[in-house]
């Protein structure tokens, strides 16, 4: 179940939320594993078992590790973290290993592995990472068990944040798991934010897809530079559109429900390092990657040779992490020897001198050539479009080939994704922050209302009129 189709938006969601107000405050925690419950098992029936069993064993050994000491619990740590890597490995990477020892033994002649391809459940990284979390949490003594299964399960199941983040640790939540308030205002404002990422998804990242897919799938004789150009500036802001509108309605959905998750995403292509791009990007997972695997390793204060390993180390995991493709390894490694570079020079002071606008240019040029790699299939079709991008194809064609890739909304799409983010400046920033607070509370959330009730009938018309699109971080 998608949040952007008709089932969940007149389906769904409208069900959850009056059952959910109806009820008492006492069963309210229930009614959400219940409807989270639901949701997943919409999704991926045959696992659902599966991950309510790891969650009950993990809960165990959260409780188990209060009652010992600091060795014994380091250990029963270390037994969940291995159990949940390797559900994670067997569900994701099991086809992608085995098809890799198939080519070799292909290659030199031998019996292949016979395979059943195992089929990914949806959302098991992001639930993974989380329940890593929460045990390394309990241990370092950062939260304590929650008091019932029932409010774990809550945690670990939570539909909005459970198929795509953002990633939320317990101690990010725990209090309001517990109790929670619940107001008009959180109401309203979580509305508002539902409809800016359901418009972000249908009315921008859409159109942009079918943009990118239509250029990234040219054969070879009909792909031009200004093409490929096009194609990898469209992915660009698709994924981020994408994946922001995700984030925004995950976020809105639970300020709905009296739920605070911390932000995901801030302005990431204004960003002048590769460093900066990454505190700004899927900020859950920078986060995640930080506390839990950097930090761990030793991370800069192991000397410089080791920290700079640490980083490629977290990259090339990161890249991983996102999916079974060598293509997305050497894009954790592209981002990985740009960290390292942003540490060299920073020991420069000359670096701080060059204009900000061209250091926000050459690092978002930096990202889009990251962003081939994410997208291409294989490191062979990566390659590919770097040549057709730096003239290894036509400059132009037709024009008739620009009315079939481009329409003019599209085109207008494009210019509008461009302009949005040469506006991010801190200068507007500042200005739309100082006239909300000139906006008197009341006229704010009519204002607030009337915008998101006439973006959501913009999204849910243009919805009843396209076709299916999910998510695409739905796969990782």
């Amino acid at each position: 179940m998608v949040f952007s189709s008709e089932l969940f938006i007149f389906g769904f969601l409208p069900c959850f939320l009056a059952s959910y107000y109806l009820v008492p405050k006492k069963w309210k925690n229930l009614q959400i594993l219940l409807g989270s419950l639901f949701f997943y098992a919409w999704g991926a029936p045959k696992f659902i078992l599966i991950v309510l069993l790891s969650s009950w064993f993990d809960y165990l050994l959260s409780l188990r590790i209060l009652k010992v000491g600091k060795v014994p619990g380091k250990r029963l740590v270390a037994f969940s973290v291995l159990i949940n890597i390797a559900v994670l490995f067997y569900m994701k990477y099991a086809n992608f290993f085995v098809g890799e020892v198939n080519r070799i033994f292909e290659h030199f002649g031998m019996d292949t592995v016979t395979w059943t391809h195992v089929v990914l459940p949806i959302g098991i990284s992001f639930i993974t990472f989380q329940k890593i979390s929460y045990m390394a949490d309990i241990y370092k003594g950062t939260v304590s068990p929650p008091k019932s299964l029932l409010n774990f399960l809550v945690y670990v199941f939570y539909f909005p944040q459970l198929i795509a983040g953002p990633i939320v640790r317990y101690h990010d939540i725990n209090k309001e798991i517990e109790t929670r308030r619940h107001s008009y205002q959180d109401f309203y404002n979580g509305f508002f934010r539902f409809c800016i990422g359901l418009a972000k998804k249908i009315l921008l990242a859409d159109c942009l897809g079918e943009v990118a897919d239509t250029i990234f799938a040219l054969p070879p004789g009909s792909m031009t530079v200004l093409f490929a150009w096009i194609g990898i500036l469209c992915y660009t802001f698709q994924i981020y559109y994408d994946f922001s509108a995700y984030s925004d309605m995950a976020i809105g959905m639970a300020r709905m429900m009296g739920f605070h998750l911390l932000e995901n995403f801030n302005w990431p292509y204004i960003s002048t390092n590769i460093t900066e791009f990454w505190r700004r990007w899927h900020i859950s997972l920078s986060r995640w990657m930080k506390e839990y695997l950097y930090l761990p390793l030793g991370g800069n204060r192991v000397g410089r040779v080791r920290g700079y390993t640490n980083l490629w180390i977290v990259f090339l995991f990161s890249g991983l992490w996102h999916g079974a493709n060598w293509t997305f390894i050497a894009w954790g490694a592209f981002h990985g020897l740009f960290l390292t570079i942003d540490k060299l020079r920073s020991h420069h002071k000359g670096f701080g001198q060059i204009p900000k606008g061209l250091r926000i240019t050459t690092t978002f040029f930096i990202i889009m050539m990251g962003w081939v790699l994410f997208r291409s299939d294989t490191i062979q079709g990566a390659w590919q479009y770097y040549g057709y991008l730096f003239g290894n194809a036509p400059l132009y064609k037709s024009p008739q080939m620009w009315v079939d890739v481009l329409s003019n909304r599209s085109v207008f799409i494009i210019f509008t994704c461009l302009l949005s983010f040469l506006a991010a400046s801190r200068t507007l920033s500042n200005w739309i922050t100082g006239l909300h607070n000139k906006i008197p509370a009341g006229p704010l959330w009519t204002v607030k209302i009337a915008t998101g009730f006439c973006l959501f009938v913009l999204s849910v018309s243009t919805l009843c009129n396209s076709s299916f699109h999910p998510f695409l971080y739905f796969r990782f």
